[in-house]
């Protein structure tokens, strides 16, 4: 029998909730109140105060499916199981029941006849040896004894293996952990356990006992109470039940899959599968952070969407095609999701506009880029086979033009490096970018001293507006766009940005639409003071980092409607607000000098 990836969601939440678990809809993908995590990588975060001895509004025994982002193994995505987005079917105790029956539960659960139906003859557990904080666990062997399970099958672990956390301090406990397995016999041989054989053993449930509170010294306090936190990855036990080695080969990605195939006009086969896969994977994840409000920016979350959207473009550049098609494979996503998360329904339009924009600012530099960098490669061929000395690390300057002119984030160079056996001067991208702020510097003081002739209030009017003609460039031609000069007085302002080609009048057109959408949205300006150090880390947008002080001023314009258009280093003076600045139009796009582009433009008040 085969199971989907939506019977076997309902199958949990409906046991469950037979067992009085109330069922609790899944947190966001974002954190609410914990700047510590970009992401939920897990169940428990979101309850953590529950955790704590607070009481949760719907009792002592909750069920979920709860929305998971990971990224730490990124580069293993491609393989039969690692995933950037995947879904965890999570219970707990808060205070309620404990390891015996919450072990009752999970067997119960994987091996009944009228639930998940698994052999027991192919099952195998592993639990907390012991520590000098906490003692071996022998209360959970003995559970799993009593249940069934042979001893031999029972593997007592360090707490790098069985010990649960989700950081350095909070809730946490030792852990049963429930392995599946996969290995080419039917069965597994006698004596074989996760301990001597663990590549043959697939794990599919995790319950943890979180008993503890880790101090910020280090030292065990007790909780409250005793609690129990399970979690089961959705596809991995979708992948099991179904007999599949990998999770692609299920519902989880077929219709995906079978898109990116129809789309890219490419065979889903040994040589085009890592590829076919990436894609699928990214462009799942990309949906679901999009419907969570994340959009994509130089920043945390945003940066980690971003970054998942080039790679799937740039796997479909190694597939030969070169057209946009994100949006064709998202539609699938949204479609697989929208009747189990109602934002992704809701949000459906905003995702593919988000997606679609994205793409192309980002295949408008591509094909450039990858050209440069494959040059690069070259050149290193050409030099060993003149001199037959090996070069084998990418300067710091040629990985910063990369990043600069071409918008690829450092991280893509680094991967594309190691592709063809390279390495990255990471720190000489470092000290590239830090001289590239201070040539910016003295170009711009000499071409354009004074800045804003005075401080009218056409002048800061036109100031303004350079901040969100910046912010739309960077928009819809790429983040590869930073301001290289800016001359401003009361009837026009006249701003320098690199970019490699002319900007059609298309293109213009759309820039100026974003900065008069956003005009008209009522912004409002506010400045927050901040050390210039945590400006650079958080990648405040910016231009001559070096002429700032220590401490800088930071402008953000926010609309009513509560988008952020431009975050803004910069020393003023700007409007309160946007409504009365006047329609914004480009006059003239032209070169400046060579990869500069200089744009003319006025406010028209109607």
């Amino acid at each position: 029998m085969l199971y989907t990836s939506s019977e076997i969601r309902q199958k949990y939440l409906d046991f469950f909730a037979e067992k009085s678990h109330a069922i609790i809809p899944s947190a966001p993908l974002v954190p609410e109140n914990d700047p510590t995590a970009l992401f939920n990588v897990a169940g428990m975060q979101p309850i953590v105060p529950y955790l704590l001895g607070e009481a949760h509004p719907s009792g002592k025994r909750l069920a979920d499916v709860q929305k998971c982002i990971r990224t730490v193994d990124i580069e293993e995505v491609g393989d039969n199981s690692h995933l950037t987005f995947f879904e965890m079917l999570w219970n707990w105790s808060l205070g309620d029941y404990f390891k015996k029956d919450s072990i009752a539960y999970s067997y119960e659960f994987l091996t009944a006849a009228d639930h998940l139906a698994l052999d027991p003859r192919k099952i195998a557990v592993t639990v907390f040896e012991w520590d000098t904080d906490a003692p071996r666990d022998e209360e959970s062997a003995a559970i799993w004894e009593s249940v069934g399970m042979p001893k031999e099958r029972i593997s007592f672990l360090p707490a790098s293996e069985n010990w649960w956390t989700a950081g350095p301090t909070g809730p946490c406990g030792p852990d049963t952990e429930i392995f599946y397995w996969v290995g080419e016999s039917e069965f597994p041989p006698a004596g074989s356990n996760v301990w001597n054989d663990e590549d043959n053993w697939m794990e599919i449930w995790n319950n943890v006992f979180m008993e503890y509170n880790r101090l910020p010294d280090g030292t065990l306090k007790n909780l409250p109470a005793q609690n129990v936190d399970t979690g089961m990855g959705l596809e991995r036990i979708v992948t099991v039940l179904n007999g599949e080695v990998s999770v692609y080969h299920t519902d989880v990605f077929g219709r995906i899959i079978t898109k990116i195939s129809e789309v890219l006009g490419v065979s889903y086969n040994d040589s085009n599968m890592k590829s076919i896969r990436i894609i699928a994977d990214h462009a799942r994840t990309a949906v679901m952070l999009l419907s969570d409000g994340v959009v994509p920016s130089n920043v945390e979350q945003g940066y980690i969407l971003r970054r998942l959207m080039r790679r799937a473009v740039r796997q479909a550049y190694a597939l030969g095609f070169k057209g946009q098609f994100l949006a064709q494979v998202a539609e699938v996503v949204i479609a697989q999701f929208k009747d189990i998360y109602t934002n992704v329904a809701t949000n459906s339009e905003i995702i593919l506009s988000e997606i679609d924009r994205e793409e192309k600012q980002f295949l408008s530099t591509l094909e450039k880029g990858l050209k440069e960098f494959d040059k690069l490669v070259k050149g290193f061929e050409i030099a060993f086979e003149r001199t037959g000395q090996k070069i084998d690390t990418i300067a710091g300057p040629k990985a910063f033009k990369l990043y600069d002119t071409y918008g690829f984030p450092l991280e893509m160079t680094v991967e594309m490096a190691e592709e063809r056996g390279l390495k990255v001067d990471e720190a000489g991208f470092k000290k590239a970018f830090e001289e590239h702020q201070a040539k910016s510097r003295a170009g711009a003081e000499q071409k354009f001293a004074g800045g804003l002739a005075d401080d009218s209030e056409a002048t800061t009017a036109l100031h303004s507006a350079t901040h969100l003609l910046l912010a739309g460039l960077r928009k819809i031609l790429g983040d590869h766009v930073h301001q290289k000069g800016s001359n401003i007085t009361a009837e026009r302002l006249r701003f320098d940005f690199n970019h490699d080609e002319k900007v059609e009048r298309e293109v213009l057109d759309q820039i100026e639409e974003y900065v008069n959408t956003a005009i008209q949205s009522g912004l409002t300006v506010s400045m927050t003071e901040m050390d210039k150090q945590k400006a650079m880390d958080e990648w405040v947008e910016w231009s001559f980092w070096e002429k700032y002080p220590d401490k800088v001023k930071v402008y953000s314009m926010v609309g009513e409607d509560g988008e952020t258009y431009s975050r803004e280093l910069c020393g003023g003076p700007h409007v309160e607000n946007s409504k009365d600045m006047g329609r914004f139009k480009i006059k003239k796009e032209e070169s400046s000098s060579r990869g500069v582009r200089r744009i003319k433009a006025v406010l028209v008040k109607d």
